[in-house]
């Protein structure tokens, strides 16, 4: 029975999901505790009243304190691994860990079939693509979904913070500016300053609220939001300079991301042309002459050269990738 050792392997992968799915709350326990620098407690202070301008440079040098401790603690972030749950929530899909491994399962039980039964591929091919199904595919949706979401927000994000800024020098405060921008936009940017009000008229504070979107949002621009609202309302400093300052810098690196895209793009033309000419190539002698392509399709041997060629391709991508993508 040649289909029983793909068997086997499909099922040894779908106990490592499960040892995988196993882990989810130990690890985010982890990531929470490291995550905690934005809403720690105040500090008592001493008794004695400080004048108004002791008060505010207090205020600033707290503030630079927190964005500085917020970058090192994103950039730590950046490095481990996110959890599953997080990555949903990232997605702005609101469901438990557990279903997002049994539709990876589902997904990679279909690919299985396909591979092995329909298309007859080799062991190697079938355990390899199984593989990629269960434990890649799933979790690259995940990750452009969540990127997709968090562009979004950012783009509209400058503009709410110079509404918030007018409300406020209207004197509303800071939760009816949130409540105002929750109904004038759209999108993920409605949706998390909803949370964030209705978070908040249910008695958690306003900075643990931003809190809370910075952890689905994970943006330094995010995280400075945050911490503005948690120093606020731990001081009681005003907010108008901060959003506006903040409003500036997301709006100036809008403008150098679409310089940097606008000077490389001749780079990534080129590395898509030469990314996909293998392809085109086999595909144009597979359409002029099938029977010359057959001992490379439909052969063991030919798969071994197809994978191959398709590893080597795939890191002269992401070589090619690293040189012309530049973080902002």
């Amino acid at each position: 029975m040649t289909w029983l050792p793909a068997i086997l392997a499909m099922l040894v992968i779908l106990l490592i999901g499960g040892v995988v799915s196993v882990n989810i709350s130990r690890k985010q326990q982890a990531r929470n505790r490291t995550l905690a620098i934005i809403t720690r407690d105040k500090q008592a202070t001493s008794g004695k009243e400080e004048s108004k301008d002791k008060q505010l440079a207090k205020a600033r040098e707290q503030l630079e304190k927190r964005l500085k401790e917020a970058g090192k603690q994103e950039a730590a972030h950046k490095q481990d691994k996110t959890s599953i749950k997080e990555k949903m929530q990232q997605a702005g899909i609101e469901a438990p860990a557990s279903r997002f491994w049994i539709a990876s399962a589902i997904f990679a039980l279909v690919m299985f079939i396909v591979v092995k039964f329909i298309l007859n591929m080799g062991i190697l091919s079938v355990v390899l693509i199984t593989f990629t199904a269960f434990f890649g595919l799933p979790r690259l949706f995940l990750n452009l979904k969540a990127k997709g979401r968090q562009k979004k927000f950012l783009e509209e994000l400058p503009d709410a913070l110079d509404a918030c800024v007018r409300l406020l020098q209207a004197g509303m405060p800071m939760t009816e500016a949130i409540s105002m921008v929750s109904r004038e936009y759209t999108g993920p940017l409605r949706d998390e300053m909803q949370r964030i009000y209705d978070n908040q008229k249910i008695g958690v504070p306003l900075g643990q609220a931003a809190y809370e979107t910075a952890k689905r949002i994970p943006l330094t621009e995010v995280h400075m939001f945050a911490t503005a609202l948690q120093i606020q309302s731990e001081t009681g400093s005003s907010l108008s300079e901060v959003l506006t300052n903040l409003s500036g810098v997301i709006r100036a690196r809008f403008r150098l991301k679409r310089k940097i895209q606008a000077l490389s793009q001749e780079a990534k033309s080129s590395a898509a042309i030469i990314g996909a000419l293998p392809i085109l190539v086999t595909f144009g002698l597979w359409c002029v002459n099938p029977k010359y392509m057959e001992p490379l399709l439909f052969t063991a041997k030919g798969h071994v050269y197809l994978w191959g060629c398709g590893i080597w391709m795939s890191l002269g991508i992401l070589v090619m990738r690293q040189m012309i993508n530049f973080k902002i």
